[in-house]
């Protein structure tokens, strides 16, 4: 049995960023998370994150942008899979959806914490 050859390792990087643009050109909650980091962006520049603020919104933004694109990656091996609706699709892509609901609401909230001080600071 013959293995099937790799692509060059910067070919691979080149797949990857196809697919985070293809995640924001086709999926309309991919577009929100990325209006929202850089609205986050902005305003962390505008209010002077700290440096250890600016590690946890990266990771933040990381977190709710993969697990976005892993959720369009469900929805769509589900849909390859099957046009039937079974009671398993609709676990897979609802529990993928959720994956994505819990890491932007906490990120949400932690922005929050981060954030609503220093708003308060700069308006006061």
């Amino acid at each position: 049995m013959k293995r099937e050859k790799k692509p060059p390792f910067l070919k691979s990087f080149g797949y990857a960023f196809e697919g985070i643009l293809t995640g924001i050109r086709k999926e309309r909650n991919m577009r929100i998370h990325t209006a929202a980091m850089i609205l986050v962006v902005l305003a962390g520049t505008i209010l002077g994150l700290s440096a250890v603020e600016w590690c946890i919104c990266l990771i933040l933004f990381g977190l709710v942008m993969a697990l976005e694109l892993v959720n369009t990656a469900v929805e769509a091996v589900v849909d390859l899979v099957t046009e039937e609706k079974k009671p398993l699709a609709k676990v897979a892509k609802d529990t993928a959806a959720g994956a994505v609901l819990i890491a932007a609401i906490m990120a949400a909230v932690i922005g929050c914490i981060i954030f609503l001080p220093k708003l308060l600071a700069y308006v006061v």
